[in-house]
């Protein structure tokens, strides 16, 4: 499951995103050939405390592998967040130490707690000690360039019981500026006999090769590549099984995925808050589809702006069919 496949060819997983791979994004991304998708981050206190919106998060039981990740800081929260994790029929439980928001280091949780590993390593084996399930964990190079201890925490994992680690090539402190630095991440591949993923600044078939060469990782994780293309996860998968880049999908079938996604968040949210979420997803889908930046512009000021659900459907299909945009 968390493995490479038996012909060897590398796994190709979407990133965890707030905001962003949401059940509705994280069907598509399966479907369309991704390895194993992975939940928001939610929250592990706030599952535990069933707060509404935190449920929603935890949804996609029916994707396989369903792999649910945990944020939290306290063992009793994350080990009974994971045991909820577990009873909604999740079948990995992936710990964040990699998320670099300040909303969330400011509570000590995602990469914070690669700021003193002793903790670390309590929280991963509080939650490897309360499920049946196999546990994996996402991290960052280190908080920052004087502490890139990410091979050290990973060593630590592996004893606790993780099954699979997963390593952004950026320490906290450089949020997303500069370039993922793969090459950091080979000294996490040779401190374990684990699976290990790269992840940052993968944005094609091309940037993935680079990075398993720089890495010598098992696989990739794709992260903002996967902005208005929930198919790139497939495509660089397809890419490792043939030796061919099959390309991004027709204008006409990113316009079959584009309007099922957006028609999928309204049914997901409602349709206020489905549109309201939709419109970073349909500004990224624009700018995925080549067209010009003039029209993109335009077509964005139309379609972000409109209030009637039906009206942005209709818009989208009219922009992928080469229509020009005109007043909302």
């Amino acid at each position: 499951m968390l493995k490479p496949s038996a012909d060897g060819n590398p796994m190709v997983a979407l990133a965890p995103m707030s905001g962003v791979s949401d059940l509705p994004f994280r069907r598509l991304a399966h479907r369309l050939g991704a390895t194993f998708v992975v939940s928001e981050m939610i929250a592990s206190e706030e599952l535990v405390k069933s707060r509404a919106d935190v449920l929603r998060r935890a949804e996609g039981r029916e994707l396989t592998p369903f792999v649910m990740q945990l944020a939290g800081r306290e063992e009793r929260w994350m080990a009974d967040g994971a045991r909820i994790a577990e009873a909604k029929g999740a079948d990995v439980i992936d710990i964040n130490m990699g998320c670099p928001a300040k909303e969330v280091t400011g509570k000590l949780s995602g990469s914070a707690l690669m700021r003193n590993l002793d903790h670390a390593q309590s929280l991963i084996r509080a939650v490897v000690q309360a499920v049946n399930v196999p546990v994996t964990l996402k991290m960052r190079l280190g908080w920052d360039e004087t502490s890139r201890n990410a091979a050290d925490l990973a060593r630590r994992a592996e004893a606790e019981g993780v099954k699979l680690i997963t390593v952004h090539g950026r320490t906290r402190c450089q949020f997303f500026t500069g370039t993922a630095d793969w090459q950091g991440v080979r000294p996490v591949v040779e401190a374990t006999s684990l699976p290990v993923l790269v992840n940052g600044d993968i944005n094609g078939p091309s940037d993935a090769r680079k990075a398993l060469d720089a890495s010598g990782a098992d696989g990739v994780m794709v992260g903002r590549g996967a902005y208005g293309a929930p198919w790139m996860p497939g495509r660089i998968a397809a890419t490792f099984s043939t030796g061919r880049d099959p390309g991004d999908p027709s204008r006409a079938t990113q316009r079959e995925i584009a309007l099922e996604h957006v028609d999928a968040m309204l049914t997901h949210y409602g349709r206020e808050l489905g549109l309201k979420n939709a419109r970073k997803h349909i500004g990224w889908y624009l700018l995925s589809s080549g067209a010009d930046t003039a029209t993109v512009k335009a077509w964005r000021a139309r379609l972000c702006t409109a209030l009637d659900p039906q009206h942005v459907l209709d818009g989208l299909s009219a922009f992928y069919s080469g229509a020009e945009p005109v007043a909302a």
